[in-house]
């Protein structure tokens, strides 16, 4: 899978990583004392909606209308969808975008998502293995306040960074799963990173696209001594639709005490409002209990 973001950023799987990714730490800000939060595969930081190929060559369409677009004009959205749009709206109006707008032309990547909802005792460390990315990144960023950006593999810097000082921490772990190993990354840097920080809470964006592989991942995270850990899935069709890639999911480990109550409910209208097919469905199941 070759996970070019520009062509995906917006979309239904970036809806679900990132009401997540605030309601995650938000929990975690329920306790006064600051944490680090990583960013392993931080990517450009703001990408923008109106320009198709972002550079690149190849003919696609962009898949924002199909995922912040659904959300974007909808009234009575759940109080954790309406937080996450708002966020969105600030953004795109921050860097050029109309506030009345029916659409939006610039999105917020994770980094920046993160950065608006740091307190001043939280810290961020955010890393990018390819030089264009890193290179947006810092310009995405305002002057005041920069969080660290590092040039480097993020799975290396689970070994560098962790344990932080803080001694708590929000690991976000969202490859492009361009390689046939990345799974195998994942799972070796899940164990690096429990090992080194046991009580940090680590958050793995994944896609459901071949079965097989999906399994092998879970069967993989079994033979860790996991923590508490759940996992939300989002599907948009069914396995017989012609989408490659049908849904996606994100894996916590340690997730904040009982933010699982809060997440389940506003579920089945996120399912709803980004179906594509027949079969769309959202859940939350735990792999180890609290």
């Amino acid at each position: 899978m070759n996970y070019l973001h520009h062509y995906h950023a917006g979309n239904f799987a970036d809806v679900l990583k990132h009401t997540l990714l605030i309601q995650l730490i938000r929990g975690l800000q329920r306790k006064e004392r600051g944490l680090l939060y990583l960013d392993t595969h931080a990517g450009r930081g703001l990408y923008d909606l109106t320009s198709a190929s972002q550079g690149d060559r190849l003919d696609r369409q962009p898949e924002w209308p199909q995922g912040i677009g659904r959300l974007w004009t909808a009234s009575d959205l759940p109080s954790p969808l309406s937080e996450y749009v708002a966020l969105v709206r600030a953004c795109d109006a921050k860097h050029g975008g109309a506030p009345d707008s029916a659409s939006p032309s610039r999105y917020p990547g994770s980094p920046l998502l993160a950065h608006v909802l740091a307190r001043p005792q939280d810290r961020l460390a955010l890393c990018e293995l390819h030089t264009d990315e890193v290179v947006a990144l810092r310009r995405a960023l305002p002057p005041s306040r920069r969080p660290s950006v590092r040039e480097l593999d993020g799975y290396s810097a689970l070994r560098a960074m962790l344990p932080p000082l803080e001694r708590r921490a929000l690991v976000l772990i969202d490859p492009p799963f361009e390689t046939q190993d990345e799974y195998a990354n994942i799972l070796d840097g899940l164990a690096e990173g429990l090992q080194r920080l046991p009580g940090g809470t680590f958050a793995v964006w994944y896609p459901l696209t071949e079965r097989a592989r999906n399994e092998d991942f879970f069967s993989g995270l079994r033979s860790l001594r996991l923590p508490p850990t759940w996992t939300v899935e989002l599907t948009v069709a069914d396995e017989e639709s012609p989408l490659k890639m049908r849904g996606c999911g994100l894996l916590v480990l340690n997730p904040p005490w009982q933010i699982d109550s809060e997440i389940i409910p506003w579920l089945p209208a996120l399912a709803e409002l980004l179906a594509q097919y027949p079969g769309a469905n959202a859940d939350l199941r735990w792999l180890v209990h609290e």
